[in-house]
């Protein structure tokens, strides 16, 4: 790794009329958490993303640009993000200008403070600037996941989120784990930190998911993350001749 401190990692399809004003927004809201680069990932845009973000990085050192020749979904995405991220430590959000970045040097505090096996911290979205139907079907979601998988985390949908990037690459990769991260990291022995985040309206432009298509997809995830958590056999603690293994 380098010596930048964290990367944030934001992955986007079509988001051309958001990505100037969410990426300005990073840069000058991270400053407490310095050193730091953003890492963009264009997952297959086809608009004006991806020349709008080129643009941006060709003047500024601190941004990165990394794209996807074809769509390849948001797991996939933020997974290409945290693989091509220098810093130890990645934080997520969204690129379409809900989530605050306000919100993450103090989450990346709350992630370097914490003792033991390093965390997760999740976005928890007190107040919600998003439609009925929405709202609705996120509750109806929240509620059945939490009961299955008794991850202990009200919001898994929300983009904000702070984590050690080896710890994440040693999870499974499948669309849509990025809404049941808090059970992928607890069940690796990784303890979880809610933290409460700002949530805004969307800025321009619409949502790429609708409410049924996230449903229907979202059972199907969730069966798999039942198996794969029910399969997974992790030590919490690994040694080397009497010492802990690097």
């Amino acid at each position: 790794m380098t010596d930048v401190k964290a990367s944030v990692v934001v992955a986007v399809l079509n988001e051309a009329e958001n990505v100037a004003a969410v990426c300005d927004e990073i840069l000058t809201k991270m400053a407490p958490a310095a050193p730091f680069e953003i890492v963009w990932v264009d997952d297959g845009s086809t608009d004006d993303t991806a020349a709008i973000l080129q643009g941006i990085a060709d003047r500024d050192p601190r941004v990165r640009l990394v794209r996807h020749d074809r769509r390849c979904g948001k797991s996939q995405a933020v997974r290409t993000g945290v693989l091509a991220a220098r810093a130890e430590w990645v934080a997520t959000l969204d690129g379409d200008g809900q989530n605050d970045p306000g919100d993450l040097p103090g989450m990346l505090q709350a992630a370097w403070s914490a003792p033991g096996a390093p965390p997760l911290v999740a976005g928890i979205r007190v107040r919600r600037n998003d439609p009925v139907s929405r709202l609705v079907a996120t509750r109806i979601a929240n509620g059945l996941r939490s009961r299955v998988l008794g991850d202990y985390c009200p919001d898994t949908g929300c983009g904000v989120k702070v984590f050690r990037r080896d710890a994440f690459l040693l999870l499974p990769c499948f669309e849509g784990m990025h809404r049941f991260l808090p059970a992928l990291f607890a069940r690796y022995g990784h303890p979880l930190i809610n933290y409460e985040v700002q949530h805004r309206a969307r800025m321009l432009g619409v949502s790429k998911y609708t409410n049924w298509g996230r449903a229907l997809v979202g059972i199907w995830d969730l069966m798999g993350v039942i198996w794969l958590t029910r399969r997974t056999q992790a030590p919490h603690a690994v040694t080397e001749n009497g010492r802990p293994a690097e």
